[in-house]
């Protein structure tokens, strides 16, 4: 069993003993869930079959599925800074769960170093490869869905939000955002509001306006969504930030169905005019809500566009309010009601932002390493983004399993917190490893692999 060192003596209880030995323990079970999904649906071998690895053959001690698995095992897990790497060295189960190797020889393997993650980044932030670790959350939606069986949807909904991602120092990319009152970094991001899934993420400077680079993104991301069939229509939702003319230009030009809020104005302030005193009487008992419909032009688009008026009146107040959204829906298809009742479920999207920094972290800590130029830390932070997005979809998976299993919501912060983060040990026994679960876990991960075969893709 090995040494047993007494660590101290609780004041509150005499009769309790706290001690440390050399027992193979880890509180990270969770590594060998993740291990399933990974695998069940193939996706380290297909980003392995296309990254390229530099690296000479018989000098390689990690290979790069390891790498990949550890690296997206260790985010989704929590342990998201490249430091971890060393207090995770010798965590028996994230060996097991990292390694090719089978039998007794995986549990004897050690996690590969911080500076060696490093160089992971360094290699997938390669043009070549980063083309396809960009492409990584997307795949396993993909997957996902096609282990499910599911057809392809009638109309997918894309939600697009910049994600202010705090810098630390001075990083490169990272400036002062005077809206934020931060120096960030401010990816775009794109999630399914449908599904949860997230599809996509794009890094940008701190100083960037909120719609720029996404007029050229934006279409190229949904062309993909196209080629791959996950939906008949596809169409985006958009915050004020995105409703610039560029944004609203590019996605008319490639047939992609938006709505998305403006910002008040006096031009649309005078359309509203007509309808912002209360009219004569008694007013109504409850708040009333309604839409109109005009037709509008800003100084930066290049065309008139149909936008809804949504018009709010609150009994004790003699004056109306009123908020607006543009959209290219056609009214014969979409009545203003309608076009409101999309926009609103843009509440969901905001949720899928706020778990993305709660269960995957808040900044993105890429520096300058040696000799690194500035455009070659900011392609690594863009490698880094993208295996965060890959580590929230893989947790999405099982969310997604768990949530059918028991008929129960599940946040990423509660299956992490109950389901992943379980305590084990292991112990060998002859020609076995034998993983001794806690009890109170055991219960749901008996639930949850229950429906295995529905992340697992057919053969």
């Amino acid at each position: 069993m090995g040494e047993t060192l007494s660590l101290f003596e609780p004041s509150f209880n005499g009769s309790v003993r706290v001690e440390t030995r050399s027992e193979r323990l880890s509180g990270d079970a969770g590594f060998l869930l993740l291990r399933e999904v990974l695998d069940d649906t193939g996706l380290i071998d297909h980003l392995a079959g296309r990254l390229h690895d530099p690296r000479c053959p018989e000098r390689v001690v990690h290979s790069l599925p390891e790498l990949l698995r550890e690296a997206v095992a260790m985010i989704a897990q929590g342990w998201g800074d490249q430091s971890d790497a060393q207090r995770l060295r010798d965590d028996p189960l994230l060996a097991l769960a990292g390694s090719d190797r089978r039998g007794m020889a995986a549990a004897g393997k050690t996690l590969a170093s911080q500076s060696t993650f490093s160089r992971l980044l360094d290699l997938l932030a390669q043009p070549a490869n980063q083309a396809v670790i960009d492409t990584a959350a997307l795949e396993l939606a993909s997957r996902r869905r096609a282990a499910a069986g599911a057809p392809p949807a009638p109309v997918m909904t894309v939600d697009i939000d910049g994600l202010p991602l705090t810098a630390h120092g001075e990083q490169p990319g990272s400036e002062h955002n005077g809206h934020v009152g931060d120096r960030i970094h401010y990816p775009l991001i794109a999630s399914c509001a449908e599904t949860g899934d997230m599809l996509a993420g794009l890094l940008r400077p701190g100083n960037a306006a909120p719609g720029a680079q996404a007029a050229a993104w934006v279409p190229e991301l949904v062309a993909t969504l196209r080629e791959r069939g996950l939906a008949r229509q596809v169409r985006c939702r958009l915050d004020a930030g995105f409703t610039d003319g560029a944004t609203l230009e590019a996605l008319d030009q490639a047939g992609i169905g938006y709505l998305g809020r403006l910002r008040d104005n006096a031009a649309l302030d005078r359309h509203f005019d007509p309808h912002r005193r209360r009219g004569p009487g008694r007013p109504a008992e409850r708040p009333r809500e309604w839409t109109e419909e005009t037709v509008y032009g800003a100084e930066s688009w290049q065309r008139k566009r149909r936008v809804v008026m949504v018009i709010q009146e609150h009994p004790a107040e003699l004056f109306r309010r009123c908020f607006y959204i543009v959209t290219n829906l056609p009214a014969s298809t979409h009545s203003g009601e309608q076009v409101l009742a999309l926009y609103r479920r843009r509440g969901k999207a905001e949720g899928h932002m706020g778990e993305l920094k709660d269960t995957i972290g808040t900044s993105l800590p890429c520096t300058s390493r040696g000799r690194a130029s500035e455009a070659e830390v900011f392609a690594r932070a863009q490698a880094l983004l993208s295996l965060r997005l890959l580590a929230y979809e893989l947790l999405h998976v099982l969310r997604a399993q768990m949530e059918a299993a028991t008929g129960q919501g599940w946040s990423l912060r509660r299956l992490r917190e109950r389901v992943l983060k379980a305590a084990a040990r292991v112990q060998r026994q002859a020609r076995r490893l034998h993983v001794i679960l806690e009890r109170r876990a055991a219960t749901l991960w008996r639930t949850l692999l229950g429906r295995r075969h529905r992340w697992r893709l057919a053969a």
